[in-house]
């Protein structure tokens, strides 16, 4: 099936993308920060993407691809920084819009991030050689440090939306990596990695997650300011 990672691109996008014109959402007006926003994280994650595949780092199987390479990167990992960021900053403000009142008192928030930040910190202590590990927990680290100096608003909220917004991700993710599949649409060394997994997800890819939908919040929330 050389269309699989297309067909998980556009079944996230679909949805999100039908209802951005729902008359209560009204999702389309934050279509110009939400651009700006993919485009300027892509920036990041992208060159970062290259370097990764380049090394060995990870890579993709064919057998689920169209063909179309940019850059050594299928067209379908282009993709998926615009779909995947679309679907969850809509979920995020969605679910703020039925649940407006629905965010962590600001002790709780705090304290989350800080044992966030030290159980990350203390797992690079002892991890630092691998590089998917490394680079992944102190992208997050700092963003939460961000956070609690400029936005502490948007993490209260945030972790709380993050969580529902993790039940696509293990769906999809869990197939890219191989659940449910004969072989992973994405594979991993192992040798860069912490090697444990949530079914078949790296668990450095919720931290990537986190950190990839976060940037997207935070550069919105400026851009729209």
């Amino acid at each position: 099936m050389n269309y699989l990672y297309l067909l998980l691109n556009i079944g996230s996008l679909s949805v999100p993308l039908l209802f951005s014109f729902h008359p209560k959402l009204k999702f389309y007006k934050k279509w110009k920060p939400l651009s700006l926003a993919i485009l300027l994280t892509m920036l990041i994650f992208i060159p970062w993407d290259i370097i990764f595949t380049n090394n060995g780092f990870w890579g993709f199987n064919d057998n689920y691809l169209i063909g179309l390479h940019l850059f050594n990167l299928p067209i379908e990992e282009w993709l998926f920084f615009i779909c995947i960021p679309y679907a969850c900053v809509f979920t995020h403000y969605a679910l703020l819009k039925y649940f407006p009142n629905w965010q962590l008192s600001i002790k709780t928030t705090k304290f989350i991030s800080w044992l966030l930040i030290l159980i990350l910190g203390l797992i690079l202590v002892f991890s630092y050689d691998k590089w998917y590990t490394l680079i992944n927990f102190i992208l997050a680290i700092i963003l939460i440090l961000l956070m609690l100096q400029f936005n502490l608003e948007i993490l209260r909220k945030y972790y709380l939306t993050f969580l529902v917004m993790l039940i696509p991700f293990i769906i999809v993710n869990g197939v890219l990596t191989g659940t449910g599949i004969e072989n992973e649409v994405v594979w991993y060394n192992n040798a860069e990695n912490l090697n444990f997994r949530l079914l078949s997800i790296p668990i450095e890819d919720t931290m990537y997650a986190f950190s990839l939908i976060l940037l997207n919040l935070l550069l919105i929330e400026r851009l729209e300011s």
